[in-house]
């Protein structure tokens, strides 16, 4: 048995999360708390404390006149998200380039296989669940922890619009894996600045990608 077994507030968090960024409740949706505590066998005060922390994190939204709904990311959000991102993560590739142990090495070409599976099977929600990991693998070698938990933090948020957008134009997937592969061949190689020209074109491609979507 767990000795520290979750708390069902924290338990009814990740799958309401996960519930919206996979796009079983899209943007728009209305939610009730009743329903709710009937899908996950929950009374409604985990279910309230749950979606108090999604309203937080920018998952919903409530009003007394609309009630709770599932909200949409802003072009202008993904516009900063990704403002960030090629901030943070050509940063982030530019240190770790050539300093990888063969496991961590092996950990991002397992990745890039599991990607390359997805798409294989048409599999867009898992294409985009490993795209992200990717990016969290690279940022992991680095080893610090407030850039992987701004990372982190922002990845849910951004990955429920990729996989709406990804669903309605997958050849953007194939794509992104073969930018992939040319960030890792840089890294592996320890040439920094390639890393980091790649990623920064791979991101600001992926900005104006979902942007246009």
């Amino acid at each position: 048995m767990d000795p520290n077994p979750p708390l069902l507030k924290d338990t009814a968090f990740h799958e309401l999360k996960r519930l919206i960024v996979d796009g079983t409740f899209p943007p728009g949706a209305f939610l009730s708390e009743r329903k709710l505590a009937q899908r996950l066998n929950m009374s409604k005060t985990p279910i309230k404390s749950a979606l108090d922390r999604l309203e937080a994190d920018g998952f919903i939204v409530t009003s007394p006149q609309q009630g709770i709904v599932v909200r949409q990311l802003t072009l202008r959000e993904i516009k900063e998200h990704y403002d960030i991102r090629i901030a943070l993560e050509t940063f982030v590739v530019r240190q770790i380039a050539g300093t990888l142990r063969g496991e961590q090495i092996a950990a991002i070409q397992g990745n890039l296989a599991q990607q390359q599976s997805c798409l294989d099977v048409s599999d867009t929600t898992g294409h985009v669940q490993a795209d992200s990991d990717y990016h969290l693998l690279l940022a992991g070698v680095l080893d610090n922890q407030e850039i992987t938990q701004v990372m982190q933090h922002q990845r849910d948020k951004i990955m429920r619009v990729a996989i709406q957008i990804s669903k309605q134009n997958p050849s953007r997937m194939p794509m992104s894996l073969a930018e992939h592969l040319g960030i890792a061949e840089a890294v592996f190689s320890g040439n920094g600045d390639l890393a980091a020209s790649r990623m920064a074109e791979h991101l600001a491609f992926g900005q104006r990608y979902l942007l246009s979507g």
